[in-house]
């Protein structure tokens, strides 16, 4: 795991308070070697101390707070790809099938070993190895595909069905056979920062259709590399001519790395606090702060921040910062209210990584924007957009939305029968409410 941009400490190991049972004569310790000695001694079934130890871990974690953790094996690892933005694999996200039950192709990443082998959107994976998915659940699926950089996975894709031609509901639909296809695992690097659609090199369209001199930049996660691909995309959006807003999308977003979101405020800022945190001891009340840089990108372009009740952590402290700073117009729903600090501490075995909270952040402006437990919406807590530019699509119309998005985020596979350019429905501004709202902020800013 590379060196994070959050507090990265060496903790004691856990194993070691049966040892320290051993030599102390009082307190919790011996009380924990005493509990774990006798079920060992006496329950009924041999039981593994690994587990044991595990399951006593887990249950002191799970009494401090919803967002600290004892991670091992998968949950470790998918935490650790999350952050890195990359992972050994073959580069598909996937999602359970209704209809079927099996797991079905989302988006695969582009270039990925799966795109290059021609696996694209709605493809069904009957087997992996040999292995029937069906009736497995999706993480199961998902850690068989990951794996050994270098190593082959065998998969059985059933196509994609293609439109009907026959509008005779009772017309049995043509029998097809998966297709065994075999890809080798690689290093897949997964991109957080996407524009408005796919070109068909790849690349991105930064401009947004539709809207002459408006860009759209969504984050998807603050990760490793977040704040370099933004850096770029800003760069690339800054040589447009005419250029008249930025729309910086954070719908959806879970968070991530606090670094990252404090780098990409930095780029859209010259002076003033991104962000403060604080933790437990009284003497630190005034925290960590994290101050803005000279060497704004896009200096007096409008931008405007489109959030949800999905927008959490660091995509709220961007949000925060560009909203208090004067910076930025926030339009959409209220964000979830996610703003503690979470340190990880790898165990000293190596086994073992302690997802723990050690601080809280607040935004300029000193409000919180952690929700506590029993908050009302009356008190303060996540970012509101600014009055007149609230936006709260229904269910179905924010899931039309993420699949009309995926559609224009996905690059059509090598050997695809389709069209060099796939359909991409309509244009942003029809079948997005709160983009909409958006681009009527900057025609009054214009």
């Amino acid at each position: 795991m590379p060196k994070r941009n959050v507090i990265l400490l060496v903790a004691t190991c856990l194993v070691g308070l049966v040892a320290l049972a051993a030599r102390e004569r009082s307190g919790h310790a011996l009380r924990f070697g005493e509990v774990l000695g006798a079920i060992q001694r006496s329950y009924l079934q041999p039981v593994d101390g690994e587990r044991l130890f595990d399951a006593a871990v887990e249950g002191v974690v799970a009494t401090l707070d919803e967002n600290s953790a004892y991670l091992r094996d998968a949950g470790r690892d998918e935490l650790e790809a999350a952050l890195d933005q990359r992972f050994g694999g073959i580069g598909l996200e996937l999602a359970l099938d209704a209809a079927s039950g099996l797991p079905v192709v989302v988006a695969p990443v582009f270039r990925s070993p799966a795109w290059l082998a021609g696996i694209g959107a709605g493809d069904l994976i009957t087997a992996i190895d040999g292995v029937a998915t069906g009736g497995r659940t999706l993480r199961d699926s998902v850690q068989r595909l990951r794996g050994p950089v270098g190593r082959a996975v065998e998969l059985a894709v059933l196509p994609a069905a293609p439109p009907a031609e026959s509008l005779d509901p009772a017309a049995a639909a043509p029998a097809v056979e998966p297709r065994v296809v075999t890809v080798v695992r690689e290093l897949v690097d997964v991109e957080s920062v996407q524009g408005d659609r796919r070109q068909a090199d790849g690349s991105w369209e930064w401009m947004l259709e539709g809207e002459p001199g408006v860009a759209y930049v969504r984050i998807t996660s603050f990760g490793e590399r977040t704040a370099a691909e933004f850096a770029a995309a800003a760069k690339a959006i800054a040589a447009e001519p005419e250029l008249r807003g930025l729309v910086l999308d954070l719908r959806d977003n879970p968070g991530g790395l606090l670094q990252a979101a404090v780098e990409v405020c930095d780029l859209l800022l010259n002076a003033g606090l991104i962000v403060a945190t604080r933790g437990r001891d009284a003497d630190n009340a005034g925290g960590d702060e994290r101050q803005a840089t000279a060497g704004e990108v896009l200096a007096g372009v409008p931008v405007a921040v489109l959030v949800d009740g999905l927008s959490a952590s660091a995509a709220e402290i961007v949000a925060a910062c560009l909203q208090d700073a004067g910076r930025a117009t926030v339009v959409g729903s209220r964000t979830f209210g996610k703003g503690t600090v979470q340190t990880l501490l790898p165990l000293s075995d190596g086994r073992g990584l302690l997802k723990l909270t050690t601080a809280e952040y607040v935004r300029p402006t000193r409000t919180p924007i952690h929700r506590r437990p029993g908050a009302g919406d009356d008190e303060a807590w996540g970012v509101m957009p600014q009055e007149g530019f609230e936006v709260t699509p229904t269910a179905a119309a924010a899931e039309r939305l993420r699949e009309w998005r995926r559609r224009r985020e996905t690059a059509l596979p090598p050997g695809s029968i389709a069209a060099a350019v796939a359909p991409r429905g309509p244009a942003p501004r029809a079948i997005d409410a709160v983009l909409a709202k958006a681009l009527d902020a900057f025609a009054a800013a214009w």
